[in-house]
């Protein structure tokens, strides 16, 4: 039996290279899943270190270590840097958080070796492959953070508080984007003690804010789409939105901005006028620095002080909860990769839509259309494999 496990193909688990990163694409519970089911793992020394897990949990599950893995299946939390992807083997299988159109010149290096791309982020967000969604885990840890960094940053109590030295009053919560990452804001603002109002242009989300203790916010402005996703608003939509926000953002002593869209730049919903709006003291979390930001006035990594109100860039948030981060992305990592592959062998179901949806590349074509468009080359679709039975 030992024998046979040991004929399985090898998957490599790379220790990130991103500033910053403490997550590791699997945990040891997730390698020993794996091992079990045939393959062999080599870990990067140090992989999951900052994430608290030490190589002797790895290889204790049966895994080994290694200073330069290699395998049939390369692992990662982000894409990797030019030099990574250089060196990665020819014909094998790469997933991660690619998003490729913010990444293009690392796929173009992957693509020219004849790389299997697999993204994260362009997982079909359908009801089968929620337990694939490694957007919705990570949105869950940043929601979070960005509650607890309104609370730390914020120099004022959160709670209602009634002492013998007076009254105080509780903080007044904005949250702006009510999917995944808003909802986690709310409720743990909620949790805080703090009064949350939230806001979103699909209506759906009323039920949803109010579900996790807010109060929602109606505009008059809407942008229902198919599936329940936001489209795009026009300018004069845009305009109107961001006028009747100025009170409201106006009345809060905390505004967290949630609105992030996979792989493009951060829509703009604050601009400097509403900051300038705002008391003195106040707070704005901007959970979606890395994209280019929700506030006009962000920066990525650093706290901008506008007229005695604090933007606070958030960079990478579900790297301040690198345990449970990885832990939530490893489970997310292995229901994923097993359409991909299983008893230690690759074997993709091309008939599968999810398979399908995530994949970037293969065989040195470019599968996804808006890459292929923004790489300038020919955009090869999918074609499911009609598999026949022997």
């Amino acid at each position: 039996m030992r024998a046979a496990r040991n004929k399985g193909m090898k998957i490599a688990l790379y220790k990130e290279s991103r500033t910053g990163e403490t997550r590791v694409a699997l945990t040891p519970d997730a390698v020993k899943t794996l091992v079990s089911d045939g393959w062999d793992v080599v870990v990067q020394r140090g992989a999951g270190q900052r994430a608290h897990f030490t190589d002797e949990a790895y290889t204790a599950v049966g895994a080994t270590i290694a200073d330069a893995p290699s395998g049939e299946v390369n692992l990662r939390v982000n894409p990797p840097n030019a030099e990574e992807a250089a060196a990665l083997p020819e014909g094998s299988l790469h997933l991660s958080f690619l998003s490729p159109l913010l990444a293009l010149d690392i796929v173009k290096i992957l693509d020219d070796r004849r790389i299997t791309v697999v993204s994260f982020d362009l997982v079909p967000r359908i009801s089968r492959a929620q337990y694939m969604d490694a957007l919705s885990s990570q949105a869950t840890v940043s929601g979070y953070r960005a509650a607890l960094a309104g609370a730390s940053y914020f120099d004022r109590f959160f709670p209602l508080l009634t002492t013998a030295a007076g009254t105080i009053r509780p903080a007044k919560v904005l949250v702006m984007g009510v999917g995944v990452a808003g909802l986690q804001a709310i409720a743990t603002a909620k949790r805080l003690g703090a009064k949350v109002r939230a806001y979103d242009v699909r209506s759906a989300a009323k039920e949803e804010a109010e579900s996790a203790g807010a109060v929602f916010v109606k505009l008059g402005v809407t942008a229902d789409a198919a599936g329940g996703y936001a489209r795009e608003l026009t300018d004069d939509e845009r305009a109107q939105q961001q006028a009747a926000l100025l009170s409201e953002v106006a009345n809060a002593d905390i505004v967290i901005t949630t609105a992030a869209v996979p792989g493009r730049k951060a829509p703009i919903l604050m601009t400097a006028a509403m900051v300038e709006a705002m008391g003195e003291g106040s707070l704005v979390i901007d959970m979606a620095a890395d994209g280019g930001g929700n506030c006009e006035l962000t920066k990525p990594g650093e706290v901008v002080e506008h007229h005695g109100v604090r933007v606070v860039g958030l960079s990478n948030p579900p790297a301040e909860m690198g345990a449970h981060a990885s832990f939530m992305y490893a489970n997310n990592v292995l229901k994923l990769f097993a359409l991909f592959g299983a008893k230690g062998q690759l074997n993709p179901d091309w008939n599968d839509e999810v398979v399908i949806g995530s994949t970037v590349a293969r065989n040195g074509d470019v599968n996804h259309g808006p890459t292929a468009e923004a790489l300038g080359v020919a955009h090869v679709a999918i074609t499911p494999e009609v598999k026949e039975n022997a």
